[in-house]
C-alpha cells in the first residue's frame, strides 16, 4: 500500500509564482504536487511548470510531452475528447502546460495533480503525468491529461509553477510517494 508523506505546502496569495526550491531528493522515488483551489487573476490563461536541474537556474529544461482533454460545456451543446498539439512540447525548454484557458471567475478554479518520477536520478530522464480539472473562461469544464519526459539525467532539485499570465491564488502541497 502507497503513503504519502507531506513534504511541504505553498500558498499563493496573488503570487506570480510558487516554487519548491528543497525538499526533491532521492528521500522518494516519486513526487506529487497537488493544486487546490488555483484561481488566477487573468481571465483564459494557462497554468504551467518547469524544473531545474542540479545546478541549474532558469527554468528551462527540455522536455518532451503531450496534452489531450475531455471538456464539456454548462449548456450541454458541445463536448469532446481530443489531443491538443498547441499545449505539447517537442524537445522545448518552455514552461509545460497543465491547464489552458483558466478562468478567474469565482466558479472558476484549477485543481489536479503532478506525479514526478525519480527525480534524483542520475542515470535516467525523468518521467511525468498529471491530472487536472478546472472550468475555462468560456464556461467549459475540463478534464486535461498531460504526460511526458525531462531529458536531463542530472538530478532535478527544483520545480517552479506559474500563470502564462497574471498572478495566482492558491495551494500547491508537495508529497513524497512511499511503495
Amino acid at each position: 500500500m502507497s503513503k504519502l508523506t507531506l513534504i511541504s505546502s505553498a500558498t499563493a496569495s496573488d503570487s506570480a509564482n510558487v516554487s519548491f526550491t528543497s525538499g526533491i531528493d532521492s528521500t522518494y522515488d516519486e513526487y506529487v504536487f497537488f493544486f487546490v483551489d488555483v484561481n488566477p487573476a487573468t481571465d483564459a490563461t494557462t497554468f504551467t511548470f518547469q524544473v531545474n536541474a542540479s545546478g541549474q537556474t532558469g527554468f528551462n529544461e527540455a522536455m518532451t510531452t503531450t496534452f489531450f482533454r475531455a471538456y464539456h460545456n454548462e449548456a450541454g451543446s458541445a463536448s469532446l475528447l481530443g489531443y491538443l498539439a498547441t499545449s505539447d512540447q517537442a524537445q522545448g525548454t518552455s514552461y509545460q502546460q497543465l491547464a489552458d484557458g483558466v478562468g478567474n471567475g469565482a466558479d472558476e478554479l484549477f485543481v489536479g495533480e503532478l506525479h514526478l518520477f525519480n527525480p534524483a536520478s542520475t542515470t535516467y530522464v525523468k518521467h511525468f503525468y498529471s491530472r487536472t480539472g478546472y472550468q475555462d473562461a468560456a464556461s467549459y469544464v475540463l478534464d486535461a491529461f498531460i504526460a511526458g519526459y525531462i531529458n536531463v539525467t542530472a538530478a532535478i532539485t527544483e520545480i517552479d509553477f506559474k500563470c502564462a499570465s497574471g498572478n495566482f491564488d492558491g495551494t500547491i502541497k508537495q508529497y513524497g510517494l512511499v511503495e
